[in-house]
């Protein structure tokens, strides 16, 4: 096993244990348990969601947190939502996984030479984690960017991303980015010999209403073909 996927597994089965949030911890138990009525049926994930994705990955895609019903239905980082969808899908067409579709941990999706996370692990109330439970996952973010050392380009879905991302690079690197770039969709910042994509999230709130289409998501992931080498 290679020490990237050695390292890999390490972080996840740490996150998958995690209780440093009260809050997280009541909300995404309370969620599990009382579902939603189209997924009565299913059981239901109700931890801490992993990265999930190539160990080997030139590109890494961050997101937000898990979807209530989503991630954390699912066990998996947007897997059986509308976001993961849209996600899914592109990357797909743009050669990056082998399926459009995320649905279960067990549908046979294999990202290929990308790996995908979150900035929080835990689904928030009303999808808006706090300060602090954004910096207590702080460092399984920092030790997923040294285990995933051939990663070029990384993916901020929605400036949440975007600024947690930079700030990691921060803690990472003990050098702060002077003016600090702006998100927007295409923005782009080096972070070392790594790049720093913006990209509107692919929410209902951005798709439904054509704020994000998919050729303008598909050319962030076409982008990042081209910076990953």
């Amino acid at each position: 096993m290679s020490a990237g996927r050695q390292g890999i597994r390490a972080i996840n089965q740490d996150i998958v244990q995690c209780r440093a949030c009260p809050r997280l911890v009541e909300w995404r138990e309370r969620v599990a348990r009382e579902k939603v009525a189209r997924f009565t049926h299913e059981d239901y994930w109700g931890k801490p969601v992993p990265g999930f994705g190539d160990p080997e990955a030139r590109l890494l895609i961050v997101g937000l947190a898990p979807a209530a019903h989503g991630g954390n239905r699912t066990g998996r980082i947007f897997t059986g939502d509308r976001s993961g969808d849209w996600l899914f899908a592109s990357l797909h067409r743009t050669g990056w996984a082998n399926q459009a579709t995320s649905v279960a941990t067990d549908d046979g999706l294999r990202l290929l030479g990308a790996y995908v996370a979150a900035i929080v692990r835990c689904a928030p109330p009303a999808n808006k984690p706090t300060p602090a439970e954004r910096d207590n996952c702080l460092p399984y973010h920092l030790r997923e960017l040294e285990a995933l050392g051939r990663v070029k380009a990384i993916v901020a879905l929605g400036s949440y991303a975007w600024d947690n991302s930079l700030q990691a690079n921060a803690a990472r690197t003990v050098e702060r980015i002077v003016p600090r770039p702006k998100f927007g969709h295409l923005a782009e910042c080096k972070l070392g010999d790594r790049t720093l994509i913006g990209s509107f999230h692919p929410s209902q709130q951005n798709t439904f209403t054509g704020r994000l289409t998919e050729a303008m998501l598909d050319a962030v992931f076409v982008r990042a073909r081209k910076l990953a080498g």
